[in-house]
């Protein structure tokens, strides 16, 4: 390929992880506020974010990306930009399954942890932030890795409404040389090593957030020995 061809593909690599990491946040964000909301007390609560997540998991993540990129305007009057469209659609699609990812985390904590922070009188936020949490987000961070690469391969969706992505840009390129086998092992391989690099960088967190469970204190601390940790809430 020429240069300026190379620097097509370049341009589409650095708009998909804009994207990427955009509506990565996004999507973690809803994730957190609606698998939090899913166990709440109070029943309208669970309700509207058990609606969310039934509502967004249940709908196409394409049919959304033209919804809001194509719809929202005739309804609304104003336009979005196929990014901040993109972002939009994608964040609160896989939100919606981050977000169950969060409650079966929260649910997983053993219940004499929950019960432990009400015998120290703990409000419930209290116990969510000090308690539940710090043990439920590492093993979040596995499903989250699976639904991160999903994600980024979901970004080429974007490709159909003109937005100059990698998979858009990887078709320009294949039109202009008519090498469809050429350009096409090339894109996948691009996309192979964007999720091969996320991957270990979720596989770190995940070794960073674990790296106090279930060790010892170091020789001549003069810690007490502590119960090693054998899972989430769990004890040996």
């Amino acid at each position: 390929m020429t240069s300026g061809l190379w620097e097509l593909v370049l341009r589409g690599i650095w708009t998909t992880v804009q994207l990427l990491v955009f509506s990565a946040l996004l999507g973690a964000a809803v994730a957190f506020v609606v698998g939090v909301a899913r166990t709440h007390q109070s029943r309208a609560v669970r309700f509207l974010a058990a609606l969310y997540t039934t509502v967004f998991r249940g709908t196409s993540a394409l049919i959304m990306i033209f919804w809001i990129y194509f719809v929202l305007p005739l309804s609304f009057g104003w336009q979005l930009v196929p990014m901040w469209a993109g972002t939009l659609a994608l964040g609160l699609t896989y939100g919606a399954y981050g977000a169950e990812i969060v409650r079966g985390a929260i649910a997983a904590v053993d219940p004499a942890q929950r019960e432990g922070g009400i015998a120290l009188s703990f409000t419930p936020w209290q116990r969510m932030r000090l308690i539940l949490l710090p043990q439920a987000v590492p093993e979040m961070i596995p499903p989250f890795s699976n639904l991160l690469i999903e994600l980024l391969k979901g970004t080429a969706l974007v490709s159909l409404m003109g937005m100059g992505d990698l998979a858009f840009s990887g078709n320009l390129v294949r039109l202009a040389l008519q090498e469809s086998a050429e350009i096409y092992t090339y894109i996948l391989l691009i996309y192979f090593v964007i999720a091969f690099l996320l991957t270990r960088g979720m596989r770190g967190l995940e070794k960073k957030l674990k790296a106090g469970v279930g060790k010892e204190p170091r020789a001549g601390t003069g810690a007490a020995r502590q119960p090693e940790v054998t899972g989430v809430g769990g004890v040996s």
